[in-house]
């Protein structure tokens, strides 16, 4: 079961912004602020705003910790409050959750990529001793999830893992796999990354990856359309609270949704473009449906991948319409990157968020800019405007840069 969640995102600091953000299909494609991008061909990102980590985290904490794994902390924080979890002292017995029963699973793409290009940047100006003796540690990919270990308390297994942009949903199997083998009782799991940063995007321009529809931002990210020129690139963190049913209702917590099962695969094609014809995508999503005891015909909603790039957009379709068959005409799918942008690390756990709430609430979020339908791109996208539906079984597929295919599958918490 998931009992909690938190979020920090391009458009929302919590997961109410957020989700009211989604459903109004507002977007948080802006012009880059992080640093100048006048010499690059790219000036448009979807940053997180507002967001204070003084507000959170006392000084010391501060200078450990990169950008990354701030996200993850304040994140994982209002899912623990959401959930109600209350962390026991092992030595006390006071009837809260045991410590050692607590696990942590966090997963990143980029990981502390602007800490490895600021300590860089301060070599080369011959300033070496400016280099932060926290620069190490805080570029660590399992950084987030050890210091959201440290600031719940948690001491089960604390892990990470990085599936490039497939991190996030990842990240949610690996805490019901944790939980299912008896290794912790509950997991604070999810997927996050901050890199809008010069470097990053240099290279993702030399791509050619990235939209450079700078006059308009907001219509910037546009999956399935065809006038889609490349993602957005964003940051922010989604976390989430998985626990078994049986200790959710020991505890008396409430339950957003249920995950059945997922899958991964591999395209062992090349390093960033997706397989042609979407083979090894649409095993995923067939396994995943399989190992979730779910027909084709049982799902009401897929959460894409969708980022708004040619080649993925047509790809993710064949895969849908090929693990879907027949029942892909009736299926309802849309993008969130359509209005964050591309999380890396978080877009799965994002896609995961988006599915529960799907569950729970009754709504489906749209897919924005979605004004001239690619040809090729014939699903129903639930183009411009939220879709109040009854949502029973969700899928959310992410696709990640070398192949890493990752599709889970959720359900009502009394499925």
């Amino acid at each position: 079961m998931i009992t909690g969640f938190g979020a920090v995102t391009p458009v929302g600091n919590d997961v109410a912004t957020c989700w009211q953000a989604l459903c109004a299909g507002v977007s948080g494609v802006a012009e880059i602020t992080a640093f100048d991008s006048s010499a690059l061909g790219v000036h448009i990102a979807a940053e997180v705003k507002g967001f204070d980590a003084a507000q959170l985290l006392n000084v010391k904490r501060l200078r450990r910790t990169a950008r990354f794994t701030q996200f993850a902390i304040a994140a994982a924080r209002e899912a623990a409050a959401d959930a109600g979890l209350r962390i026991a002292d092992d030595t006390a017995g006071d009837g809260g959750i045991p410590a050692h029963r607590l696990a942590v699973v966090i997963n990143a793409g980029v990981a502390g990529f602007d800490t490895v290009e600021h300590a860089t940047r301060q070599l080369l100006g011959n300033a070496p001793g400016r280099v932060s003796p926290y620069f190490v540690s805080s570029s660590l990919t399992n950084m987030p999830a050890c210091e959201v270990a440290i600031d719940l308390g948690a001491h089960g297994p604390v892990t990470a893992s990085a599936l490039a942009c497939a991190s996030g949903v990842e990240a949610f199997l690996a805490a019901r796999r944790i939980v299912l083998a008896g290794e912790a009782d509950v997991v604070v799991c999810g997927g996050t990354d901050a890199a809008i940063t010069e470097v990053m995007f240099t290279g993702l321009q030399a791509m050619g990856a990235l939209s450079k529809r700078n006059d308009d931002p907001a219509a910037a990210s546009r999956p399935f359309d065809a006038d889609r020129d490349g993602f957005v690139f964003g940051e922010g963190a989604v976390v989430g609270v998985v626990e078994s049913a049986a200790h959710a209702r020991r505890r008396g917590a409430r339950a957003y949704a249920r995950i059945l099962g997922g899958a991964l695969t591999a395209d062992a094609f090349h390093v960033s473009a997706p397989s042609p014809g979407g083979t090894y995508a649409a095993q995923a999503i067939s396994g995943a449906l399989h190992n979730s005891g779910v027909a084709p015909s049982d799902v009401d909603y897929v959460c894409a991948h969708g980022t708004s790039t040619k080649a993925n957009d047509r790809t993710e379709t064949a895969a849908i319409h090929s693990a879907f068959g027949p029942a892909a005409g009736h299926l309802a799918v849309s993008a969130p990157k359509s209005m964050v942008g591309h999380l890396i690390g978080a877009a799965g756990a994002l896609g995961v968020m988006t599915c529960a709430l799907a569950i729970d609430r009754g709504v489906i979020p749209p897919t924005i800019n979605l004004t001239t339908p690619d040809p090729e791109c014939d699903l129903d996208y639930v183009p411009g405007s939220a879709r109040t539906a009854p949502v029973s079984v969700a899928v959310t597929n992410a696709f990640g840069f070398g192949g890493q295919n990752c599709v889970a599958v959720l359900g009502s918490p009394d499925r």
